[in-house]
């Protein structure tokens, strides 16, 4: 009767020789350490722009989420200036496409009055402080499903006229 086997290991194949599957774990591990490092830096949360545009003697200018990522709190605001304070009542017109992706707890200060026409939400504004900038906030986080950005734009209406536009894209990453 023969005896057991001098290796419980002795019918499996040899490693194959060559410097292939290391050169892969590096890499790999290489791509982890780049993730672990972007996320301790900051690199993979929120990243806010402004972006401004001047015409007709006001200022326009938007603070978005330039990158984002699904369930962080959003910078979202949007200024109006003119030399002396803004003394006009306006409207904001922003694309309605654009806070799709948001979950919000609202705007602040309330518009007097909004309405929606499919591209565009238009948000009024009456009895403006005399000789101050108009700011509007929006209180906002990435919906969690929400998983490619979003182009933006606002309008700046006085009396009815657009006297400004500022546009901007959000960018999400997982």
């Amino acid at each position: 009767m023969p005896g057991p086997p001098s290796s419980m290991l002795a019918d499996l194949r040899p490693a194959s020789a060559g410097p292939h599957p290391h050169w892969g774990r590096r890499a790999g591990v290489g791509a982890l350490f780049v993730i672990v490092l972007l996320a301790a830096l900051g690199g993979l949360g929120v990243h806010s722009r402004t972006v401004t545009h001047t015409s007709n003697g006001y200022t326009l200018s938007v603070t978005y989420p330039q990158v984002a990522r699904a369930g962080l709190d959003t910078p979202w605001r949007a200024r109006v200036h003119r030399a002396g304070g803004v003394d006009s009542d306006l409207t904001l017109a922003v694309s309605a496409d654009y806070f799709r992706m948001f979950e919000t707890q609202g705007f602040y200060p309330n518009p007097d009055s909004s309405t929606n026409d499919g591209d565009y939400v238009y948000m009024r504004f009456t009895g403006l402080q005399p000789g101050r900038d108009f700011v509007l906030d929006y209180d906002a986080y990435i919906q969690p499903a929400s998983q490619i950005g979003k182009y933006g734009t606002v309008r700046l209406f006085i009396k009815g006229h657009q006297v400004a536009s500022a546009s901007f894209h959000t960018w999400l990453v997982p």
